[in-house]
């Protein structure tokens, strides 16, 4: 065996698949002189960004508060204050994109509240990165087995098999549309961006001896 003649390849998949994943980020915010005013203002809004969040399972599959500030505003000269702000984000994750729209819209009608997003991604255990694993070893294969008959032999064994990396794009920004229809609210239409992902192996197989004449 470790005289046979050895072929080395590259297998490669690529694949685009439907993204499991929608999340963005909803932002409350306050501002007032009077510090304590800022605070419950904040409060409030924070709670009503829960309430419907609270409604809208179990589409929502997680949310997370990722940053509270709460800082004064002062004048350029001095340290005199002349208003106190503060901000709240959460990040959402959704796993219903039917209800991805119409939630994002009543989280961005609640008065001093951002939305930003969605972000399409899979889920780090997708079935889709197994997927193109298996096909990048298919590929492989083929590969060697088109190298072995044009020399005249076949491939008999596995030598070596390395992951050279699986590779998915980062989250990306959905693509909206709005739309009303007579007196109703309004609606937002989101085109869930397909999720690329590739993966690349090398191999390197034996094969019976190539009949060259």
């Amino acid at each position: 065996m470790a005289d046979a003649p050895v072929v080395a390849v590259r297998g490669e998949a690529y694949r685009e698949v439907a993204p499991e994943l929608a999340r963005f980020t909803v932002t409350a915010t306050a501002r007032d002189r009077d510090r304590e005013t800022t605070l419950t203002r904040l409060a409030e809004r924070t709670a009503a960004v829960r309430v419907l969040l609270d409604a809208a399972e179990p589409a929502v599959e997680r949310r997370e508060t990722g940053q509270l500030r709460v800082w004064p505003e002062t004048k350029r000269s001095g340290e005199r204050v002349v208003a106190y702000h503060g901000s709240v984000t959460t990040t959402v994750t959704v796993v219903d994109f039917t209800a991805l729209g119409e939630l994002m819209l009543r989280l961005a009608d609640q008065e001093q509240v951002e939305v930003a997003g969605p972000w399409w991604s899979l889920r780090p255990d997708s079935p889709a990165y197994r997927e193109a694993r298996h096909a990048a070893i298919a590929d492989a294969l083929a590969r060697a087995r088109e190298y072995a008959e044009a020399l005249g032999a076949r491939v008999t064994a596995l030598l070596e098999l390395a992951d050279t990396g699986l590779a998915a794009a980062p989250p990306m920004m959905a693509k909206a549309g709005f739309g009303r229809a007579g007196e109703t609210a309004p609606e937002l239409e989101l085109d869930p961006q397909p999720q690329p992902v590739q993966a690349a192996v090398e191999a390197r197989f034996t094969i019976s001896e190539p009949v060259l004449g």
